[in-house]
């Protein structure tokens, strides 16, 4: 943590959402996704130090902080509380425990038990080749489940999300779902006992169970555990002056950046720390593999139970998507004709927002539909186009999909001189880990000092292009891997000796870590980006199901995935590769080209709702005196 006079240096004359912007009056910038630009307007009760077609105009929820301050002044994060690091130290411990597991599916369900093995692990003479398994089922039904793995977990935070958004909040359904991983754990770990792998088909029944029960707890968990670790900063957008003497802008952006920065950083030391579960697996058997991650999750109610009483919690309001809803309805009402066309262009008018807005209706003849206020409104329409963008993401993940197995896999075929052919996707956690810091502490910051707009979309454009970038080195090894195989059907995995010992091609394993890096990078310009971006777009009390929606779109892309089982083989990874690397380049492109505009109104968007509002029907002051 740092305070104000110890924040990392930023460029002067920098805007906190983008290039210094145009001199032009606020109210003259262009409105967003085509729509009026009612939902950031300067507010008219706010007290301002200038006209509001001025550069000395308060920025509407700011403390006194105007447009020309925006432009000129340098920007720099604000101290983090230590809640918010505890909160990621939870979710630590969680993604241990999944990745500690998740890692070890492909190697367990693909490959059959070693010679001699009753619980996975290989013998210590056959180390140097050997590879631990199981259930012998074969890579296309190892992808199969490991992929259903992937979408339940994925759709499972929309339940999380909506019980923490309308009912418990965010902590009591962090708690309560802390439960039934430990059930799932309990399970998974009686599927790999050397007893139930004498019987591989109920072993198999047990751990589908098992992935069921953790995935509606893992879910569950990471859908709020980020949102709660954003909750613990509520720091406005506002003017400092350095002991140095300097006037700065503490920009509560750039500090839920780097609080999404330190909370994936610690997502991914919990996936490094699970290292130890492939030699685990491989010396003693998957049944102490599996135990070993799920003693470590008891640190999750300690920390929980400790730390309650610091926690800034936001109440649940049940009704917050139905009037979410509401708020679209209303507006699409007002739209409507019986010809879609004109339905089209209406709503693609200005004002499209107007109609939900109880400013719109004078005289105080207000709907008795419409219980809230109009930056409840401006906060559903700034909802809309965030995730307008997230629909881009599946494309995004089934790049990185590749990393969860399919790698593994092409490592099988290399020699591994000792090393876990599961142990290499390791490599995408240590990078994310190594990488978080030189993003934080020297490159974002230097390109702010050199002037250069590194915006929201533009990073996620990044990260489609850096994965991109990972296909094509991953399918030019595996052409390479295909020449070099002893067998010449290309199955490097699976070719072996007449005495059936692994024969693996003449290349050292550790060339496959380009892939896995350049994927790590790119999370760092994309996943952690979008993360932020939900959260900074969603409404207080809906930031849990708006971060769901986000995650969604890897259950989607784990969907089109189930289309793809047939050519997720390994005689075919060198096209699937290429055609990955082809589509995300291409929708690189075109996700600039779509969202080119939003970056210029980050700063009015972030405002939105968090100063003085009226607030909903029924939490008004004198709401309860009537």
């Amino acid at each position: 943590m740092c305070s104000p006079s110890q924040i990392i240096p930023m460029g002067p004359a920098v805007s906190e959402d983008s290039t210094p912007r145009s001199r032009l009056p606020t109210t003259m910038l262009p409105p967003l996704g085509s729509q009026g630009p009612e939902s950031i307007s300067f507010s008219d009760e706010q007290k301002q130090t200038g006209d509001t077609g001025s550069n000395d105009s308060i920025l509407k929820n700011s403390d006194s902080v105007t447009q020309d301050d925006l432009s000129t002044l340098r920007h720099v994060r604000d101290k983090i509380p230590w809640q918010a690091f505890s909160v990621a130290v939870v979710e630590f411990a969680e993604r241990w425990t999944y990745y500690g597991t998740t890692n070890l599916y492909n190697n367990y369900i693909r490959a059959p038990l070693p010679p001699g093995s009753v619980d996975g692990s290989v013998a210590r003479a056959d180390r140097t080749f050997g590879i631990a398994g199981a259930l012998g089922k074969g890579q296309e039904k190892s992808f199969a489940i490991r992929t259903f793995n992937t979408f339940f977990v994925y759709v499972t935070p929309f339940l999380g999300a909506i019980i923490a958004d309308t009912k418990w909040g965010r902590y009591k359904t962090i708690c309560v779902f802390t439960v039934v991983i430990f059930l799932g754990h309990i399970i998974l770990v009686a599927s790999a006992t050397p007893t139930s792998l004498q019987h591989p088909e109920t072993a198999l029944g047990l751990l589908i169970l098992a992935i069921f029960v953790m995935a509606v707890g893992a879910g569950s968990i990471k859908v709020n555990a980020a949102p709660l670790t954003a909750d613990q900063y509520n720091g406005k957008l506002r003017k400092e002056t350095l002991p140095t003497g300097e006037t700065v802008i503490v920009s509560p952006r750039l500090t839920i950046e780097s609080v999404y920065m330190y909370f994936y950083m610690a997502v991914n030391l919990g996936a490094a720390g699970a290292i130890s579960a492939s030699f685990l697996a491989r010396d003693n058997g998957f049944w102490v593999a599996y135990l070993v991650p799920t003693c470590i999750f008891a640190l999750v109610p300690i920390i929980l139970v400790v730390c309650k009483k610091y926690y800034v919690i936001t109440p649940p309001r049940g009704s917050i998507l139905l009037e979410t809803f509401r708020v679209i309805g209303v507006c699409l009402a007002a739209r409507w004709s019986w010809n879609p066309i004109t339905t089209w262009r209406n709503i693609r008018r200005s004002g499209f927002w107007d109609p939900a807005k109880p400013s719109s209706y004078k005289g105080g003849k207000v709907p008795s539909r419409i219980t809230w206020d109009n930056e409840f409104v401006g906060e559903v329409h700034r909802t809309v186009e965030a995730c307008k963008v997230f629909l881009f993401f599946p494309i995004y993940w089934l790049c990185w999909s590749q990393i969860d197995g399919n790698l593994g896999t092409v490592a099988a075929g290399m020699t591994l001189h000792g090393t876990p052919n599961d142990l290499i996707k390791n490599l995408d956690p240590i990078s994310v880990v190594l990488m978080v810091p030189i993003f934080e502490w020297f490159i974002y910051p230097f390109l702010r000092k050199m002037g250069i707009n590194f915006s929201p979309i533009k990073r996620m454009t990044a990260g489609f292009v850096v994965v991109g970038l990972a296909m094509v080195y991953a399918a030019v090894l595996e052409k390479y891997l295909y020449d070099r195989s002893p067998c010449s059907n290309h199955q490097p995995s699976a070719c072996t000796t007449a005495d059936h010992k692994p024969n693996a091609a003449p290349l050292n394993v550790w060339i496959v870590a380009g892939p896995y890096i350049l994927v790590a990078i790119s999370e760092v310009f994309a996943l952690i980006t979008s993360q932020e971006y939900a959260y900074t777009k969603a409404p207080k009390r809906m930031k849990s199901v708006v971060t769901a929606f986000s995650a969604l779109q890897n259950a989607i892309a784990s969907a089109l995935n189930f289309a793809l089982t047939a050519v997720n083989v390994e005689q075919r990874f060198e096209w699937l590769f290429a055609s990955f690397a082809i589509t995300a380049i291409v929708f690189a492109a075109i996700f600039y080209w779509t969202f080119r505009d939003l970056d210029r109104r980050e700063t009015e968007l972030n405002l939105i709702g968090t100063g003085e509002r009226d607030g909903f029907v029924g939490e008004r002051p004198g709401d309860h005196e009537k």
